[in-house]
């Protein structure tokens, strides 16, 4: 699939290169660093072509770049998904990934380069089951003598579960977390219409499980298929769900899920990796509880002045409350200062940088509202400017709520040992792209 793999500094020098097929050359290499790294290009596409050589690549926050090289029409998707693998790995062996620890863990970034692809493929991509033979620093080494063992790290490696080592994982108090968080994205006109509305979702887990347990949870959601009914009518083109349920159009799930369960039981049935992981992901399009409803209205007094009242009212349970709310409120160019003549709630003030006027609010309790009243403060200028009114912005976060109503009914968990876990399960919303209209 790739012809070679390798890392380079935002500077345009390899650190390390492993090559997988002799058809790419370091050469070839060393002028991709040279014309899109160095010339700082990489921002502009995730892709470049020189030659007949395709370079796909991926950069960390510590200047890093993770680059694929291939001469073959690949699946790009897959490739992205290795790199971006590749980096959680590195981030399991050591907490930084930038270019001292490269530097420092050479030897080892090869040894796994070796194990994870093999003649270009993706191979083994759990770290619990390559930190058992390929080890860093102190960390404990299994013994290779010992025939039991490498039967142990065989089995873990090639088995149906090669996410989690059958009988090495023991915890003195089982635990496990499942926390649904939501990104809700809505854009309403200038008269309160909601124009779009969608949720971007995920369920996150931590399991602090022993043994090989095996969970199961199930969702109020009922998944669009693009299967007709009875009367031949596509369920995705026009299907009313259940009452209390939620339709999820878009669903993509860890490895460890049993999908034929899901498609026959839907519930979600798996043996669930130790630790933090994402267990699926999904996006929701319709019936999205706002949060929040804003009433702006903006008038120009004359060249000089500005009036502003902002009315932002909550719409979910009292019992609920938003945290950190911000509301930023775009302003003219030529502002020079803005003066709060009332408010609710919170504090404001001009925020030049920004071009805004930011009214932050600490906590925000369920079916209330709150108003600001100000005043901007315009620069006199010859010719008049025309202001294009950008929207108005939000940001927060909803503990215990879900804009979409998705709602875990229950959660079982199932280990020969007959042990009983602690379960916890949370919800959050939040801001993704909140945004009203002014004009």
């Amino acid at each position: 699939m790739i012809s070679s793999l390798f890392i380079t500094t935002s500077k345009g020098e390899i650190l390390i290169i492993r090559q997988y097929k002799d058809n790419v050359s370091r050469s070839e290499c060393q002028t991709f660093c040279n014309r899109v790294v160095a010339s700082k290009d990489l921002r502009n596409a995730p892709i470049h072509r020189i030659g007949e050589c395709s370079f796909l690549h991926t950069s960390t926050s510590d200047d890093i770049v993770f680059v694929a090289v291939t001469r073959e029409n690949v699946n790009a998707c897959t490739v992205f998904k290795l790199l971006y693998r590749f980096v959680e790995l590195l981030r399991s062996y050591f907490p930084q990934v930038d270019e001292n620890a490269v530097r420092k863990n050479f030897v080892l970034i090869y040894e796994l380069l070796d194990e994870v692809i093999d003649c270009g493929y993706p191979q083994i991509m759990e770290p619990e089951i390559l930190k058992r033979y390929i080890t860093q620093g102190g960390m404990k080494m299994s013994d290779f003598n010992d025939e039991e063992q490498l039967k142990q790290i065989t089995i873990a490696a090639t088995g149906a579960t090669p996410w989690r080592p059958d009988g090495t994982i023991k915890h003195r108090k089982n635990e496990v977390y499942i926390d649904v968080v939501e990104n809700v994205n809505v854009l309403v006109s200038q008269k309160g219409t909601l124009l779009k509305s969608d949720v971007q979702g995920q369920v996150l887990v931590k399991c602090q499980l022993s043994g090989m347990p095996e969970c199961k949870f199930g969702m109020n959601d009922k998944l669009v298929m693009n299967k007709p009914n009875a009367s031949g009518v596509s369920a995705a083109s026009g299907s009313v769900t259940a009452a209390g349920t939620v339709a999820l159009d878009d669903v993509r799930f860890h490895q460890c899920v049993r999908l034929s369960k899901f498609e026959s039981e839907r519930a979600i049935t798996f043996i669930p990796p130790d630790g933090s992981f994402e267990l699926m992901s999904y996006r929701i399009t319709e019936n999205i509880d706002c949060p929040f409803k804003i009433f702006p209205v903006v008038q120009e007094r004359g060249r000089t002045k500005v009036d502003v009242t902002i009315k932002i009212k909550s719409v979910f349970e009292k019992s609920v409350s938003a945290n950190n709310v911000v509301v930023s409120i775009p302003c003219p160019k030529q502002t020079a200062s803005a003066n709060v003549i009332s408010i609710s709630s919170g504090k404001a003030k001009y925020e030049p940088t920004n071009g805004s006027f930011v009214w932050r609010i600490r906590r925000f309790p369920g079916e209330t509202e709150f108003v600001l009243q100000a005043e901007l403060d315009l620069i006199a200028t010859v010719a008049e400017k025309h202001w294009s009114k950008p929207p108005i912005s939000v940001d927060f976060q909803v503990p215990m709520f879900t804009a979409s109503g998705l709602r875990v009914r229950f959660l079982r968990v199932q280990e020969k040992s007959n042990y009983k876990p602690v379960k916890w399960i949370r919800y959050l919303t939040k801001a993704g792209t909140y945004q009203h209209r002014l004009a």
